[in-house]
């Protein structure tokens, strides 16, 4: 069985698959006119994160090809009806980042509630402006969780450990999995929240966090997204933080990606990651097994 690797996977990973008999292939950086030639010469199986695009070309144009897993949690760089129609089953490693995402969305709020990022800046331009960070407890404010699934079940738990209240929202979510969380509606959760963050893939129909949203949310609130850019307009995004509806905004994903949107990437009140909620040693680590058990276990006719 041929494996395609088309982006950086953990080495140990790689060597777990290839000791397991199969043929391993790593070629990355392809665009998606080159994945579509390379995929012509018979690879069962493809491997990739989020940087490659397996659109319908590719998968029409490939031969033979059985399995693509994602490394990671969402599928909308893979274009799974497509694959569907073609028979090839799509998997993805879940589990793997929760804890990963999770913490670093503990990061942004901690980073925004303290200014973190103009203090540091403060002090490399050799001020020491004491009195000018004056920030808020994460202790007795309320978090809104939107999403309860593997990373807002993991943000709710740290939560819940700095003393935050904490409520959700899920859409497909009535039951709370976590009892010191309450389950709420959109609406309640954005006027009660302090704290909103987002942890959904995203919806066909639009941004789920808009105009209409930010016009629920509590004056001087904030907002963290981790998830995926296309949930939240970015426009609306910037005109809540400019009128100071919002106090701050924590963004790990954009709407384009790699991040162009100036004002955005400029704005003093905004804390910026370029999509790393995944990339941590012990994330990275946990995918890479994860995949290999999916890859071994499917060349030996499971699934």
């Amino acid at each position: 069985m041929k494996v395609l690797v088309c982006d950086p996977l953990d080495p140990k990973a790689v060597e777990r698959i290839a000791g397991a008999g199969l043929e391993v292939v790593e070629k990355t950086g392809m665009s998606p006119e080159e994945l579509a030639e390379e995929l012509k010469k018979g690879y069962e199986v493809i491997i990739v994160r989020s940087a490659t695009k397996v659109r319908r070309p590719a998968i029409e144009a490939a031969k033979g090809l059985k399995l693509i897993v994602r490394a990671g949690v969402g599928l909308d760089n893979i274009d799974v009806e497509a694959a569907k129609e073609r028979g090839i089953e799509v998997r993805n490693t879940p589990r793997a980042s929760s804890i990963s995402v999770a913490e670093l969305t503990l990061a942004h709020m901690l980073a925004l509630a303290r200014s973190l990022p103009q203090a540091t800046q403060s002090m490399r331009e050799g001020k020491w402006e004491k009195k000018a960070f004056k920030g808020v407890e994460l202790y007795g404010k309320t978090l809104g969780v939107i999403g309860i699934g593997r990373i807002g079940r993991e943000v709710a738990k740290r939560a819940l450990c700095f003393g935050m209240r904490v409520i959700a929202y899920d859409k497909y979510v009535t039951e709370s999995p976590i009892p010191e969380v309450k389950m709420v509606s959109l609406e309640e959760l954005l006027k009660e929240s302090d704290f909103v963050t987002l942890h959904i893939p995203p919806d066909p129909a639009g941004p789920v966090i808009g105009k209409r949203e930010f016009g629920l949310m509590k004056e001087g609130s904030f907002l963290i997204n981790c998830a995926r850019g296309g949930v939240v307009d970015e426009e609306a995004l910037l005109e809540a933080l400019d009128s100071g509806k919002l106090a701050g905004a924590g963004l790990d994903v954009f709407e384009e990606e790699p991040a162009t949107n100036e004002r955005l990437l400029k704005h003093p009140k905004v804390t910026l990651t370029p999509h790393i909620g995944a990339q941590t040693k012990e994330a990275q680590a946990r995918v890479g097994q994860e995949v290999a058990d999916i890859v071994i276990s499917f060349a030996k006719g499971g699934s």
